[in-house]
């Protein structure tokens, strides 16, 4: 259960004030933390895993919405 711990830390965390770079760590700390409930998701079926892997997607979309900045037209 320490992967659920640091995915609710992670979902807590602030996410003002960031460089680019602490920004693409932060995708790919979320990335691999939504892989890794994945697989234990697939085995236990466990409704909570995938309402934290929810959380963490939603966080991960923000975080590259600003890395790719405003669509130019």
């Amino acid at each position: 259960m320490e992967l659920i711990e640091k995915a609710l830390e992670f979902e807590g965390r602030k996410m003002s004030n960031m460089t680019t770079s602490d920004r693409v760590k932060a995708s790919r700390e979320a990335k691999t933390l939504i892989l890794a409930i994945n697989e234990i998701y697939k085995k236990t079926k466990d409704a909570k895993l995938m309402d934290i892997m929810k959380l963490l997607t939603v966080k991960k979309k923000k975080i590259e919405k600003r890395l790719k900045g405003v669509p130019t037209v």
